[in-house]
């Protein structure tokens, strides 16, 4: 049986945004999707990217907008207009299953893909009805919005859960993922991997997504 192909998502959270067009050269020609983490200082602690950063940034690479936020319904238009490839948004922010659907169906309508996540103790019963409604299924493998948080192992059944759930889906982790945790992943039935540092804090790029590949 052939191995699955598998992602490597480098996310611009530890890049120089100094210097934002260089870093994401750096890692285009090996890179598969590139993310971009929304947080907006309510649905987690921290703040981060708004989409007036990214309106010049020229990349072949798909964007991946992982919206971290209270109201993603809201920030959708702003996004969108990116021409993201995936959007992403948490379960826990919109619990109501009727505003999960329609959410969905509006991302569908704008992108490619859409994609729903859970946070590492939420359980995989929250989205299980909804698994053949969207594309990509994030398993958080750290609480969003804390950095320098470990691996979260114990994330690791519900990835295996998902993959037998809904074999068609793909499987994205985020968080602590690096040569080691990826591995796992992989075995786990991830197929697109998120990492910051493990990246962007190296010199040899190339070097740091073929060992997150595998």
């Amino acid at each position: 049986m052939p191995k699955p192909r598998i992602y490597i998502t480098p996310s611009i959270l530890s890049a120089d945004l100094s210097r934002l067009q260089e870093e994401v050269a750096s890692i285009e020609p090996y890179a598969d999707w590139l993310q971009i983490d929304v947080m907006d200082g309510h649905f987690v602690p921290n703040l981060s990217f708004g989409a007036p950063l990214l309106k010049n940034l020229k990349t072949r690479l798909p964007l991946d907008i992982h919206l971290m936020v209270k109201n993603p319904a809201e920030r959708l238009e702003e996004f969108a207009a990116l021409h993201a490839h995936n959007i992403t948004f948490h379960a826990e922010a919109v619990p109501e299953r009727d505003a999960q659907r329609a959410l969905i169906s509006a991302i569908k309508k704008k992108c490619k893909s859409v994609g729903i996540a859970i946070n590492p103790d939420t359980p995989t019963s929250a989205i299980r009805d909804l698994l053949n409604n969207v594309d990509l299924v994030l398993c958080m493998t750290v609480v969003p919005g804390f950095s320098g948080q470990k691996f979260r192992e114990d994330v690791l059944p519900k990835i295996a859960e998902v993959k037998k759930c809904a074999p068609q889906v793909m499987i994205q982790v985020d968080g602590g993922i690096d040569a080691q945790t990826a591995k796992l992943c992989r075995e786990a039935g991830a197929t697109n991997l998120v990492a910051a540092t493990s990246i962007f804090g190296t010199k040899d790029r190339k070097a740091a997504i073929e060992a997150l590949r595998g």
